[in-house]
């Protein structure tokens, strides 16, 4: 099956930087979107940044100008690199494709765990 796999995460102070990554994994025909969303205990799950698959993206007015969403599509991997990190960017973020399994004829939607990131003030 497909799995997402997300690393990086992290505890970093303010004004830091982190990397996060995220690999599709199992049986993919094709992707289409990649890209990030971030989620807080008891809030609604958030759009950080997402890139298609010819590579246009888009990103929350929140991380405009600090965060860069990129993929590698011969290794089906989306990253995150964060910089200027503020304390209300911590979050889990979790990583989340749009993948076409061998299986079928659609585009469905996975997501992975999560990975934790911390900005201390």
């Amino acid at each position: 099956q497909v799995q997402l796999v997300e690393s990086g995460g992290g505890l970093v102070q303010a004004g830091g930087s982190l990397r996060l990554s995220c690999v599709a994994s199992g049986s993919i025909a094709s992707i289409n979107t990649m890209g990030w969303y971030r989620q807080a205990p008891g809030k609604q799950r958030e759009l950080v940044a997402v890139i298609r698959s010819g590579g246009s993206s888009n990103y929350a007015d929140s991380v405009k100008g600090r965060f860069t969403v990129s993929r590698d599509n011969a290794k089906n991997t989306v990253s995150l690199q964060m910089n200027s990190l503020k304390p209300e960017d911590t979050d889990v973020y979790v990583c989340y494709a749009t993948i076409r399994p061998y299986s079928g004829n659609f585009y469905l939607p996975y997501w992975g765990q999560g990975t934790q990131v911390a900005v201390s003030s």
